[in-house]
């Protein structure tokens, strides 16, 4: 297969939209920076299934899927059809719509920690929501966290907690920039695993913590008995235990990661794949966490519109119906294994770790220094061959075994690449871009 090809058109919209759109994307993970500038592609014109076409004309298979928003495969017939008739019905109405109800019953019956319900549109939009909710239920102000949740002033406001002129803040790439400085301290970041640290804490500010919001895990379990700790601890301190589940959701189980652990939070954080591309969010929790917000002022518009509504049920139903569990847990170790094959043909030193959810490329470098460098690499010669992904992998339900031959025959020939270049000693030579950036810091594997 020829491996040129032109991303010119891509890079053409990219220069216009620097002079129109500040930052040139509205999601900092679509930035050319976020992979190989000049070599992948930044624009698509159309996507189905696991493959996306860009503005230039290329396909790609794709193994990013919107940062996961894309969990039952791109414009999904079945989801798009109920999209579509509920279009013809009205998108929103002067009053309620039913469908409020019925996907709440849905997630109620769904999701563990669920006995009330509020929507909101995305991830960032809906942690606030919970923030609100928490903070008004309890009557207190600081909120212990650990994890990523969003761009809004309550969580931005932790990087105030250390010297702006050192440059190190809780979340490196994040500049609290336009936050208000009088929020400093009202969130705390705490370093997963260590439940002793969590403890100070808690007895630091002991009276003045609503909440102890986290992702519960993203690549990795967490340690043995860590999350049964946490919630222990926050009970014992009065504070509400809250899920962000918004990344890790609906792939290991359709109860969410909850369900997999068996860790019942008071308050869960949904969004991003619940409905497969259509913006929603939901904030879930017991009816003592939940309840209290029908006195607090938490309103917007587009929350229920119909269309994100219809979209989650059937989603939700959808990865029900098609068996989303053993699909996800089969594919994720096919990846894996897959991967693990192309390392091995290549000659290279590493290995595909991480839940199978969302297996990752980890390299065995002569010198970790060289991460960035051959991490960039790849994501070219992946993007050269037809491949847009970084060094993790997620599937959809529209992912087949062929595609992930095709993932491990491209991979393979990418890794041989990178091996060479390794022995040669000339890497920066091989690689056609700027070094790829990440655009923070996670607090949570």
């Amino acid at each position: 297969m020829s491996h040129t090809r032109s991303v010119e058109k891509s890079m053409a919209l990219y220069k216009r939209a620097e002079e129109l759109i500040p930052g040139r994307t509205q999601l900092i993970s679509r930035r050319a920076s976020q992979f190989a500038g000049g070599v992948s592609p930044v624009y698509a014109a159309y996507a189905k299934s696991a493959r996306f076409v860009d503005v230039d004309g290329n396909e790609y298979l794709d193994m990013m899927n919107a940062v996961s928003a894309i969990i039952l495969g791109h414009a999904d017939d079945v989801v798009d059809q109920a999209v579509k008739e509920q279009i013809d019905r009205g998108s929103i109405y002067t009053l309620n719509g039913p469908l409020e109800i019925d996907l709440a019953e849905e997630l109620v019956a769904t999701i563990p920690s669920a006995e009330m319900v509020r929507y909101a549109k995305a991830g960032g939009e809906t942690c606030a929501v919970a923030a609100r909710i928490a903070r008004g239920t309890t009557g207190k102000d600081i909120i212990l966290f650990c994890g990523y949740h969003g761009w809004h002033d309550w969580y931005q406001s932790a990087n105030y907690l250390v010297d702006p002129e050192s440059g190190e803040f809780p979340f490196a790439g994040i500049e609290p920039i336009g936050v208000p400085r009088v929020l400093a301290g009202t969130a705390i970041p705490f370093t997963y695993g260590d439940l002793n640290m969590l403890e100070d804490l808690l007895k630091q500010h002991e009276g003045h913590i609503a909440a102890v919001m986290m992702e519960p895990l993203r690549s990795e379990l967490p340690p043995e008995g860590y999350l049964e700790g946490v919630k222990t601890l926050a009970h014992q301190y009065d504070a509400l235990l809250v899920f962000d589940e918004v990344s890790c959701g609906w792939r290991l189980r359709i109860g969410g990661v909850q369900e997999y652990v068996g860790v019942i939070p008071d308050m869960t954080i949904l969004a991003k794949a619940m409905s497969n591309g259509y913006p929603m969010g939901a904030v879930v929790g017991s009816r003592e966490a939940m309840e209290p917000a029908s006195q607090m002022f938490v309103s917007s518009s587009y929350w229920s519109d119909n269309v994100g509504l219809a979209a989650a049920l059937t989603t939700i139903r959808e990865l029900k119906r098609r068996h989303s569990e053993p699909f996800f847990e089969y594919m994720g170790e096919k990846v894996r294994t897959t991967i693990n094959e192309a390392l091995s043909a290549a000659g290279l030193s590493g290995s595909c770790v991480g839940l199978s959810p969302c297996p990752a490329l980890s390299f065995d470098l002569p010198d970790p220094a060289l991460t960035p460098l051959v991490s960039t690499l790849f994501v070219q010669e992946m993007a050269k061959r037809g491949v847009h992904t970084q060094t993790s992998f997620r599937v959809t339900m529209a992912h087949t075994e062929e595609d992930i031959r095709i993932l491990g025959d491209r991979a393979t020939e990418a890794l041989s690449i990178i091996k060479a270049g390794l022995e040669q000693g000339n890497l920066e030579d091989l690689l056609e871009c700027d070094l790829k950036k990440e655009p923070f810091r996670r607090l949570v594997k």
